[in-house]
């Protein structure tokens, strides 16, 4: 406040006083003077100009005409972009609000000192600011053929800039406008977005404790003629379900018999709290129908974009393609990074240690609402992921909830997202992952208790 009214007496183009002058001035630290003035330029109140100071910055003329930009709605025509299903229609959450709606793991979660270390090397390298390989590195891609397991090998990798890019690739080199896409019900609300925004239909098809319904699945693709079927055959977003050994086989062979490609999301490869997890569906595809798709960001942190598609046969030849048009390549120096990550002892020291983490929060978060909310219900103690999927007492509406939720300091996603079509009851998917602590989550779900 006290800069701008400083600024109130200046005209455009003065001189602000130096730093050292505001400290003494205003009896402040240089680090609040920094601020402030950070403040101010990104607000275009003023112009910092290294090497000679603040400048006061030119001010709009009063009565000057807001431009018109109506004519756009006609030239763009009907092809909006559906984002609803990303965004949270509640804005975002302010300062101090518990985060159990995240999808990423929290700070403390991430392995930042071996990321750091990563991007050092990879920066020191001579060609690290070369162009990269449409395709991506040779080293890379072989970490992730390693990854799918099975016969997969280096050239049947693509690396991409994350899972979300992997999934609008694949929706728009497998199917055109218009074609239907069978999801699990529920399911990733930003598959869906992807696939909208592909020009694409979404069709649900049923899931129970044991995952997607392949009896449904196939009368699915005979009513709809659906040339594609998105699945997360492990630890589902956002049910936690895993796809149990008979019905992995039958699901292929169901979209094969159909002469349709499966999108396999393998979002939680590396989110596993300790067991066993069950390979790709990839690894035992012997005909190139499924296209399997898998990601470091989740396991490691929201920033580092490198995920993989796998494919086989012409559609790779497509996706290579597609790849070419969007954005020619990903940072080269982010896959050097990633690849130094998960090369280093570093990284499997970390996925160790996240498990854990991962099944403690879990178990805290159940616990927490077995005690303060009986009422709720949870579907499954996930042997996976980063989310508890909670089916609410009758009655209750789910995006209300969330909104009642806002107003005591937490925030949840209302299940009705994950839905492509009608909701059949009220969820809340709950995140243990992106709170400071296991305190935090009890405290949480203390607030919920209070709505």
């Amino acid at each position: 406040m006290r800069l701008r009214a400083l600024l109130s007496g200046l005209a455009p183009g003065d001189r602000l006083p130096s730093s050292r002058d505001l400290v003494q001035r205003y009896r402040v630290g240089p680090v609040t003077v920094s601020q402030a003035i950070a403040a101010l330029a990104a607000e275009g109140a003023v112009i910092t100009r290294p090497g000679s100071g603040t400048f006061v910055a030119p001010r709009a003329r009063a009565g000057t005409e807001v431009a018109d930009t109506a004519w756009q709605t006609v030239a763009l025509t009907d092809r909006a972009v559906d984002t609803r299903s990303l965004t949270d229609a509640l804005g975002p959450p302010p300062a101090g609000t518990i985060t159990l709606d995240g999808g990423y793991l929290h700070r403390s979660l991430q392995p930042t000192r071996a990321l750091a270390a990563a991007l050092g090397r990879a920066a020191r390298r001579p060609d690290a600011w070369d162009r990269a390989p449409a395709i991506g590195l040779s080293p890379l891609r072989a970490v992730f053929a390693t990854m799918a397991g099975g016969g997969i090998t280096p050239d049947d990798v693509l690396i991409t800039a994350g899972g979300q890019s992997s999934l609008s690739m694949a929706f728009r080199a497998i199917a055109g406008p218009g074609n239907p896409v069978l999801v699990e019900s529920p399911t990733y609300p930003g598959a869906m977005a992807a696939a909208r925004a592909a020009g694409l239909s979404p069709v649900p098809v049923p899931m129970d404790a044991d995952g997607l319904r392949p009896d449904l699945l196939a009368e699915a693709f005979e009513l709809t003629r659906a040339r594609v079927l998105y699945c997360q055959p492990v630890h589902h977003n956002p049910t936690g379900a895993v796809l149990t050994p008979e019905r992995r086989r039958q699901v292929v062979e169901v979209a094969r018999a159909a002469g349709a490609f499966v999108i396999e999301d393998d979002f939680a490869r590396y989110l596993g709290h300790g067991g066993p997890v069950p390979p790709p569906l990839v690894a035992d595809d012997r005909d190139g129908t499924v296209v399997y798709l898998t990601s470091l960001t989740k396991p490691a942190a929201p920033s580092l974009r490198i995920g993989a598609l796998v494919a086989r046969g012409p559609v790779m030849a497509r996706l290579r393609d597609v790849r070419l048009v969007d954005d020619l390549f990903v940072s080269r120096p982010l896959q050097e990074a990633a690849l130094e990550l998960v090369s280093s002892p570093a990284w499997e020291r970390h996925l160790r240690t996240l498990a854990t983490a991962l099944r403690d929060r879990r178990a805290a978060l159940a616990a927490a609402l077995a005690r303060e909310l009986p009422g709720w219900s949870v579907a499954r103690q996930p042997t996976g992921g980063l989310h508890l999927w909670a089916r609410l007492p009758d009655g209750l509406s789910d995006p209300a909830m969330a909104a009642a939720a806002r107003q005591v300091g937490v925030a949840v996603s209302a299940g009705s997202r994950y839905f492509a079509t009608e909701v059949p009851a009220a969820w809340l998917r709950l995140g243990f992952a992106e709170t400071a602590d296991a305190a935090e989550l009890v405290e949480g779900v203390r607030r919920l208790a209070r709505v």
